[in-house]
């Protein structure tokens, strides 16, 4: 029973991993990287959540010891080089495939660090870090404001909700197939959704308001 459901698991790693790079190698053609430079991004943002939650956990980083979690990022950058000319124009392809990578690894994020021993709520925190950590990375890499930390962006929140719901599926012994792609269907929807409405959460120090998105200040309310 073990080793099918560790298969299942490498597999939604991997799919997470491809979803992630390619969101990296669209940023990167956007920021007129070369094919080197696009390849490196669409790696570290598909494989750096994935290593910081290894380290975290005392265990080798999966993408050291399966080579299989080399062929997503090449794989996205070699797409991406053949068809950025015919799809630059929707810029939110970046962010659907951004919020795929985020919904699955939050998933198995959560899902290795409870097979390790973790409990259900360090396996949250760490579900959340493998989602967010790699898109930090990518952001910081190609100086780009971090979508984490974008106060007029829902980022983390996604993540940990998706976190959440495994931990609680998989400690009252719901968690399978179904309803692994019901939560991954609920994270991607709430992100996609929260960027195109605009949707936020309340500012760290209460009285303070948003100002225009377009001038990304901040005014005390009068």
């Amino acid at each position: 029973m073990t080793f099918p459901f560790d298969i299942a698991l490498v597999w939604l790693d991997l799919a997470g991993v491809f979803f992630f790079a390619v969101s990296g190698s669209l940023l990167a053609a956007r920021k007129q990287f070369d094919f080197v430079g696009s390849l490196l991004l669409a790696s570290l943002v598909s494989l750096g959540g994935g290593v910081i939650r290894d380290i975290i956990l005392n265990s080798v980083p999966a993408a050291f010891t399966n080579p299989a979690y080399l062929v997503p990022p090449v794989l996205a950058t070699v797409l991406v080089y053949f068809l950025f000319s015919s799809v630059q124009r929707y810029t939110s392809l970046l962010v659907l495939f951004d919020a795929g990578g985020l919904a699955l690894f939050c998933i198995t994020g959560t899902l290795k660090a409870l097979t390790l021993g973790m409990n259900p709520f360090a396996a949250v925190l760490l579900g959340r870090t493998t989602a967010v950590g790699g898109g930090l990375l990518r952001d910081i890499t190609a100086n780009e404001v971090p979508q984490l930390f974008d106060a007029r962006d829902l980022y983390a929140l996604p993540a940990f909700s998706g976190a959440a719901l495994t931990a609680v599926l998989w400690v009252t012994g719901t968690f399978n197939a179904a309803t692994a792609c019901a939560v991954a269907a609920v994270v991607f929807a709430f992100r996609v959704v929260a960027w195109r409405r605009s949707w936020y959460i309340p500012l760290a120090v209460r009285g303070w308001q948003r100002s225009e998105a377009r001038s990304g200040e901040w005014h005390t309310r009068s």
